[in-house]
């Protein structure tokens, strides 16, 4: 309760953080903020390029397929990635003036949520123009995003706090993801996956977000809910777990920095 007071009585140093998170994010850059749909447009056009045209996948509607999976990825891939530099790169301000900590990992998953949602423009884009229209479910969303808001920043706060200590952490995380990329059905479909390394599938809280981002955008079902409210469970466990190892560990942050 104390650290919701605290970035309560903070949003506005909230809303100017995230702002600065999202401008200087694209800084300098003659595109600017229309970087968050042509990063993730690149990238599908590789992926799509790699799997549908070289590898010859069968799967019908398969960019739509990847967008689904890759577009959700990259929020939680970069929110990490640049969740672990973000009090080292504020060393400075962290030791010179006071305020709740917290609000730089929050603003960088936050901006990052921003980003997100502005990329799923393309998901839409691509359902629509192959064919397989909107449908109602897509009302889930919102719901969706909130789950993965909350495992996201669970996460982050792990990695930010730690990395302080452990700088090695920063490398580390770049090998991890791209490991968790691949034991993720962002490219391929989980049912892809053998019976003996489905249990990879089975442990990662992802590979559920993802499918579940699936079924409103590409099957165009129910997402299940059955998992959704476990990952929902396990994602506010992991949350608050990841911030009493960040109160803990925040007291000797201007030390290490």
């Amino acid at each position: 309760m104390e650290a919701i007071k605290n970035i309560y009585k903070y949003r506005e140093l909230l809303k100017t953080n995230v702002k600065k998170e999202i401008r200087g994010k694209y800084k300098n850059s003659i595109l600017g903020v229309l970087w968050s749909f042509l990063n993730p447009l690149l990238q599908i056009i590789v992926y799509a390029v790699v799997f549908q045209v070289i590898l010859k996948n069968p799967k019908e509607h398969y960019v739509v397929f990847l967008c689904a999976g890759l577009i959700p990825w990259n929020f939680f891939s970069t929110s990490l990635s640049r969740g672990a530099f973000t009090f080292i790169e504020n060393g400075n301000i962290i030791k010179k003036v006071y305020f709740p900590r917290e609000i730089m990992p929050i603003s960088i998953v936050t901006s990052e949520a921003i980003n997100f949602m502005i990329s799923t423009i393309i998901i839409l884009g691509f359902a629509i123009g192959e064919g397989l229209g909107v449908s109602y479910y897509i009302v889930f969303y919102p719901i969706i995003l909130i789950i993965q808001y909350i495992f996201t920043l669970g996460v982050t706060f792990i990695v930010s706090s730690i990395s302080v200590y452990i700088r090695d952490l920063q490398h580390l995380i770049g090998v991890a993801l791209q490991l968790l990329f691949y034991a993720t059905p962002i490219v391929f479909a989980s049912e892809a996956i053998p019976n003996s390394l489905r249990w990879i599938i089975n442990i990662n809280p992802m590979a559920y977000i993802i499918n579940a981002y699936r079924d409103i955008f590409y099957n165009q079902t129910m997402p299940d809910f059955t998992m959704l409210t476990l990952i929902l469970i396990f994602s506010i466990t992991l949350c608050i777990i990841g911030y009493m190892i960040f109160h803990k560990l925040q007291k000797g942050f201007a030390e290490e920095l």
